[in-house]
């Protein structure tokens, strides 16, 4: 009787939670508020008074020397003594692979450039995501995992060194460099570490590296806590620029990223906690900002969603989107909120996309997109996708997606576009405030559940509904 009791209790206790997370916003203050009071939580990382040049540890900015003891010597001294600035002054610093150490600033001064190896052995082996698959492989650019209050500043550069005869080409792709005669292709590891992740194989034994060409990630924290990172330019990353990992309290201000390569997002906070995207610029190669949580098995086992996302005053450029959620989003996606964002280039496909798939899974809810100016785009303004990718047996879920003073002056294909499941529909889906110019059709969309529309306006027609 107890034991029937108690499964009551906690039956009513879920349907209790689900009834609550399906409530939608009724009016922007609701969320305005939600973002002040976040902003409130976040914490940027203060650090001892205390430089350690990596010239002091051997380091020569002439662009040939390879630095990488010197910059591992000089992050382990100032962790080793309680922390500081580890400074990068002007010149070019040829390195291998940098690992961040807790309490430490690596500060790449104006003028300075820190030019990474193009040599895949500079890169030893550490515990990973690729593409929201964890693995063991190549060790990120700049990696850090389980660190504590680290940052990465300064008005320097970040450079990636990749190109279509380095890195790139390993995607697969001819625009990228790669041909028959040139071996390296990261097609045949990728299907293998998707059938491991399908088979639930241990991460840790899941070993790839040299001879399977699956390209590192420029930057990434791994289950660290208070990462700050500022005012840097990163150009020709291999693949994904920043891409922070269940990590919590992540502030990104003031970066500029510049990289048009094969998967070169911009920024991507994978299933984080409390992250705060401001002043940024990005013209990718890939998305500009894209909010994950993790592939399929992988996401859905560790069922860390992303949350608590501040995206503000950032400019994008080009891009395959703007502001993205997915698709490696299985683990969800939850209080996502984009404010006073610019985006404006022929080569942005669409503003706001949430991409995912039954193969996913996972709910997306508290999606708020305000004040939001856009110019050129090619295909959707709002853009809603639950096919993207292989089908399977999980079904996702889309709700509560606020947009408002959404104003498009150069347009493209659509307004809005939306391809869901009938048994799964993207549910309350508001619009007000929003004028939309430019569009070659006003909107395509199915199984939509609730749409609330006020004052939108497409191509000087007011919309009242997509019937």
């Amino acid at each position: 009787m107890m034991k029937k009791i108690i499964l009551f209790f906690y039956s009513c206790l879920f349907l209790t939670f689900a009834f609550a997370q399906d409530m939608a916003w009724t009016t922007a203050k609701q969320p305005l508020a939600e973002v002040e009071a976040l902003k409130k939580q976040m914490i940027q990382p203060t650090f001892r008074d205390k430089d350690y040049p990596v010239t002091a540890y051997g380091a020569k900015g002439d662009g040939v020397t390879k630095n990488t003891e010197a910059f591992k010597a000089a992050i382990r001294r100032c962790n080793a003594e309680g922390g500081g600035r580890v400074v990068v002054p002007a010149g070019v610093f040829l390195t291998g692979a940098i690992y961040l150490e807790s309490n430490v600033n690596l500060h790449v001064s104006e003028g300075a450039t820190i030019l990474f190896s193009r040599d895949s052995s500079d890169y030893p082996m550490v515990f990973t995501r690729w593409e929201g698959m964890e693995c063991m492989n190549y060790s990120p650019f700049i990696y850090a995992y389980g660190e504590e209050n680290i940052a990465i500043t300064g008005k320097g550069l970040l450079d990636g060194n990749a190109d279509n005869d380095h890195w790139w080409y390993w995607c697969g792709a001819r625009k990228y460099g790669w041909n028959e005669s040139r071996p390296g292709e990261q097609k045949p590891a990728r299907a293998i570490l998707h059938q491991q992740m399908a088979d639930e194989v241990d991460a840790k034994t899941r070993v790839y590296g040299d001879g399977h060409f699956l390209r590192p990630n420029f930057v990434q924290p791994y289950r660290c806590k208070n990462v700050w990172i500022a005012d840097v330019k990163l150009i020709n990353s291999p693949m994904w620029n920043l891409n922070p990992v269940l990590c919590e309290n992540v502030l990104i201000e003031g970066v500029k990223v510049v990289s048009h390569g094969p998967n070169n997002d911009g920024c991507d906070p994978e299933a984080c906690k409390n992250v705060w995207i401001k002043d940024c610029y990005f013209d990718t190669g890939d998305d500009c900002i894209a909010i994950k949580s993790g592939r399929d098995e992988d996401g859905r086992n560790i069922g860390r969603p992303a949350e608590n996302h501040i995206i503000e005053n950032c400019m994008m450029k080009d891009g395959h989107g703007g502001v993205v959620i997915g698709s490696e989003i299985a683990g969800g996606a939850k209080n996502i909120y984009a404010l006073n964002n610019v985006m404006d280039s022929p080569n942005l496909d669409r503003a706001l996309r949430i991409k995912t798939s039954s193969s996913r899974g996972g709910v997306i809810e508290n999606v708020f997109f305000y004040n939001t100016k856009v110019g050129q785009y090619k295909e959707a303004a709002v853009r809603f996708n639950m096919f993207y990718e292989k089908p399977g047996k999980h079904i996702p879920i889309i709700r509560n997606i606020w947009v408002e003073n959404l104003e498009v002056n150069g347009g493209g294909k659509y307004a809005v576009l939306s391809n869901a499941y009938a048994s799964s529909p993207v549910t309350n889906f508001t619009m007000i405030n929003c004028k939309i110019n430019g569009v070659k059709e006003l909107y395509k969309v199915d199984h939509l559940k609730n749409v609330t529309l006020k004052n939108v306006v497409i191509n000087g027609q007011t919309v009242t509904s997509f019937e």
